[in-house]
C-alpha cells in the first residue's frame, strides 16, 4: 500500500466519523485529481432525505463542479467502504480511472464481492480497482456502528 493510499484514505476515515455523528452509515468518500482532493462527502441519505446521498455520489458531485466536467478522466476515488451497484454505475459514468476501497461489502459490493457491475464486460470504461486499503479499520468503523445501532 503506497503512502498516498493510506493518507487520502485516512481523510475518508475522518468523512466516514463526521456521518456517524449524524446518524449515519459510517462510509466516506475523497476524489483526487493530480494528487490534490476536489471533492469529499460522506453518507447523508437520512439527513438529505436523499437515496442517492451516498458518500461516493457527494464527492463526485463535488468534484463535477469544482473540475467544472461531468467526465472525471485521470481521477483516484477513495472509498471507506466497496461500492454498490448505483455507486459503482456512477464511477463508471463518471469515467473515473481508479477505484481504491477499503472494507469489502460481501452483501450489496458491485466490484465482486456480491455482484460486479464495474468493469461488467458490456461496459465502455474500465476502471482499475484497488480493495483491502486499510479494511482493518474500515471494517471495524462499520462493525461498531452496526453493534452499537442493534
Amino acid at each position: 500500500m503506497t503512502m498516498q493510499h493510506q493518507q487520502f484514505m485516512q481523510r475518508a476515515l475522518a468523512l466516514a466519523a463526521a456521518a456517524e455523528q449524524q446518524d449515519e452509515v459510517p462510509v466516506g468518500a475523497v476524489l483526487v485529481h493530480q494528487g490534490r482532493i476536489i471533492g469529499e462527502g460522506y453518507n447523508q441519505v437520512i439527513s438529505c432525505n436523499d437515496p442517492s446521498a451516498h458518500a461516493e455520489a457527494v464527492a463526485i458531485r463535488a468534484a463535477g463542479q469544482a473540475l467544472q466536467n461531468y467526465r472525471l478522466v485521470d481521477t483516484t476515488l477513495y472509498v471507506t467502504l466497496e461500492p454498490c451497484a448505483m455507486c459503482a454505475g456512477l464511477i463508471t459514468h463518471a469515467r473515473i480511472k481508479t477505484l481504491v476501497y477499503g472494507a469489502a461489502d460481501p452483501r450489496t459490493g458491485a466490484t465482486g464481492s456480491a455482484i460486479c457491475v464495474i468493469n461488467h464486460p458490456s461496459m465502455n470504461h474500465q476502471v482499475e480497482v484497488i480493495g483491502g486499503v486499510m479494511a482493518a479499520e474500515c471494517g471495524d468503523l462499520l462493525r461498531q456502528f452496526f453493534r452499537r445501532r442493534r
